[in-house]
């Protein structure tokens, strides 16, 4: 499988290479040469699948044979050490929970599969290493650290908005140590994720070796289409079109969500589902794409003005609005929308829902008055824990410590903070 630049300005890479760059020379994201749809007899056996037999499936096209096949096997099973439920929230709406691993946000599936590809790429590099620059607007710091803990010839650099994650979020970033370091920035979630870009860039950084694990990555983006074919086989039995809800920031769950449709996947209809930072949906009412900065929120891994995997989505739908607006609605929503939300939820049927998932929520509601015979699914991206100080005052409510939790809280931050993009330079040396 090559991969091409969606800049059209740069050369055709393989897999390996695309993982390595992370993005292409001409700053565009990468994108698989073809799609080859699914066989019919795999969608008709799904339910007789392990998730681990379906995510190999679905991935081996885009991986080729640049992983022997085995190892490829074993990388996924590693990777899908935990369960992705589809928990009934309500008549017709469940909640696709995606934070049983091990640091309870979404970001685990695609984060442990780009390490251990970029581990098995490592292998033989005795003096070579990579270094890891992601930013992060909560969860993927927490994620990329765990997963990337310890991988030979890898060293992690995180760059997080400072005072603009919770608590949690940040110890999980901040307090591991090994090949994991963080940098505090005094702004937002772009202006982490501009000097990213820019350092890629930079010429002078070239000794790095640097790449990106944000889901501009192709390793950690890809993988997220697996928890929608998880969703499918559980809910197929009861033959009904699904529509699927995905609190969007960086647009990756979105974007891998329609991947999955391109291969065959029966989905119905997607909604990206925003707060104020409400880009895309301007987009979908207006037609015209205008980015601005991003605002805070109570939902912050969704504080993002210019979602990067927005161009993978215009690009399967060959930059038609018209034929997209057909598979893909996308609504926002104020943090006081999303508060009440959280309570009628609670309320009603019992159920915990942290802001992100109150948003997803929000939107599948909205988008479901269109599709009455449909079975709505929206992806609770992160466990509540993560959001304690949101969700158990919303609530009036104490939540138990998951250990996956408890055993970050007494480890000591240690952070860097920077203000420039020469500061992070000078920090990379």
């Amino acid at each position: 499988m090559k991969y091409y630049s969606l800049n059209h300005n740069a050369p055709k890479v393989s897999f390996q290479e695309a993982v390595i760059q992370g993005l292409a020379t001409d700053k565009g994201l990468y994108f698989p040469e073809s799609i080859t749809p699914l066989s019919k007899d795999f969608f008709e056996n799904i339910e007789n699948l392990s998730n681990s037999e379906i995510a190999f499936e679905a991935i081996k096209q885009f991986v080729g044979d640049e992983i022997p096949t085995e190892t490829l096997k074993q990388i996924i099973a590693e990777t899908l050490c935990f369960d992705f439920p589809t928990v009934k929230v309500e008549a017709g709406i469940y909640a696709l929970e995606l934070y049983h691993g091990p640091t309870m946000a979404f970001k685990d599936v695609g984060a442990r599969f780009m390490s251990r590809c970029l581990g098995y790429f490592n292998k033989d590099k005795k003096d070579n290493k990579n270094t890891v620059l992601v930013a992060t607007s909560g969860d993927t710091g927490g994620a990329v650290a765990s997963g990337f803990l310890g991988v030979q010839g890898v060293e992690v650099v995180i760059l997080y908005p400072s005072g603009k994650v919770s608590d949690i979020q940040e110890r999980q970033l901040t307090t591991l140590g090994q090949n994991i370091k963080a940098l505090e920035v005094n702004g937002v979630f772009d202006d982490c994720q501009d000097m990213v870009k820019k350092a890629f860039l930079d010429e002078s950084l070239a000794h790095h070796n640097l790449t990106s694990a944000n889901s501009i990555n192709i390793a950690r983006w890809l993988p997220q289409m697996f928890y929608f074919f998880f969703a499918y086989k559980q809910l197929k039995s009861q033959n009904k079109p699904l529509v699927f809800s995905c609190p969007s920031g960086n647009f990756g769950n979105i974007c891998a969500g329609i991947m999955a449709k391109k291969l065959g996947l029966p989905i119905e209809h997607f909604v990206a589902s925003t707060n104020v930072n409400d880009t895309v949906p301007r987009f979908l009412v207006e037609g015209n794409y205008d980015p601005k900065p991003s605002k805070a929120t109570i939902s912050n891994a969704m504080d993002v003005g210019n979602p990067s995997n927005f161009i993978r989505i215009q690009e399967m739908y060959n930059n038609d609005l018209e034929q997209f607006k057909k598979d893909f609605s996308s609504f926002s929503y104020t943090d006081e929308e999303t508060l009440e939300a959280m309570k009628s939820i609670y309320k009603t049927d019992g159920y915990i829902a942290e802001p992100h998932g109150a948003v997803g929520y929000l939107g599948l509601k909205k988008e479901l008055i269109n599709h009455p015979n449909a079975i709505g699914i929206f992806l609770e991206t992160a466990h509540p824990i993560k959001f304690l100080d949101v969700v158990e005052p919303a609530l009036n409510i104490t939540l138990p410590i998951p250990t996956q939790i408890e055993s970050v809280l007494n480890k000591e931050k240690v952070s860097t903070k920077i203000k420039t993009y020469e500061e992070l330079k000078a920090f990379l040396g």
